[in-house]
Order: structure tokens, then sequence, then C-alpha cells
């Protein structure tokens, strides 16, 4: 699988979240269907008309892999201390990383969550990097989600031992 590294400086976020379990594969259950909820709820429009970039992001972070959870938000990249003026928008730092980027192509969720397999299973035990414990990214720009040809991608943040 094609990948690319890339330095990308900290910003903010704004989104939604929900608390997930990776339990008996419960993520990949719970999210499609998160994701599902905010955009018959308008909130997905809202997030992009506040975003600063056209794309919204799906943000893996607060993991605690010993209980098997973690914090999914979805999210647009705000200026710093902008929720956009909504009070119910949580705000999040994403630091500076240094990235490993995949791209997905196909239509959600499965397309992404075969990449995100990937990553874990061949990728990151083969590839010399190691996860350096932050936030993890999913990138989606505009379109058509249930496309064949789908693009979006997975940001994983690494560093080399």
């Amino acid at each position: 699988m094609d990948y690319q590294i890339v330095e990308k400086a900290s910003f903010t976020v704004a989104g939604k979240g929900i608390q997930v379990s990776t339990q008996a594969g419960e993520n990949v259950r719970v999210i499609p269907a998160f994701w599902d909820t905010y955009a018959s709820d308008g909130t997905v429009a809202k997030l992009q008309a506040i975003g600063m970039k056209p794309e919204l992001l799906g943000i893996c972070m607060n993991m605690d892999c010993a209980a098997g959870q973690f914090t999914y938000l979805i999210a647009a990249e705000v200026g710093e201390g902008d929720a956009g003026g909504d009070a119910g928008l949580v705000t999040a730092s994403i630091p500076a990383a240094t990235w490993a980027v995949f791209t997905s192509v196909g239509p959600m969720p499965g397309a992404i969550q075969k990449v995100w397999e990937h990553i874990f299973q061949t990728w990151l035990p083969t590839s010399g990097y190691k996860h350096a414990g932050g936030p993890e990214l999913e990138l989606y720009p505009a379109g058509d989600v249930s496309a064949a040809d789908y693009r979006c991608e997975v940001w994983i943040p690494v560093v080399k031992p």
C-alpha cells in the first residue's frame, strides 16, 4: 500500500464527539452510525460551513488501549479558539506531528476500514516506523462517499525509532 510521510503543524478542530469501544468490533458499527446521525441532522453541513478547509475529519483520540476505548470526533479544522460560534461543538488541539498518510479508494465505510486493517496488521509491524501515540485522522473530502472511486485518507502519527 502506498503512503507518504507528511509534516504538519498543530491545528485546532471543532466538532461532535462520542466515546467508542473497540471490543467485539463495536467501533466498526458505531462510527458509521455516528456519521449518519450527524449527516441527517445538519451537523455535518454546519461543520463544512465553519471549516477553514473543505474536507471534514474523523479523529480517533484520547485512546485508552487497556480499556479498548477512545473518543471519536467528526470535526472541521477551525481557527484557534473558534468553534464557529456554536457552544454545542467541542474543540480540540491536534499537535504537530510527522504523519504516514494512506489513501483509501472506494465506498465508505468498507474501503477505509480495509485501510485501517492494513495499517495496523501489515504496515506498522513491517515499516520501520512506530506509532507516535497521538490522534489518528481520517480526512474526508467532499464527494459521494458511496462511489466506487471516492478517495479519502488515513493519517497516522509516526516516529522513526
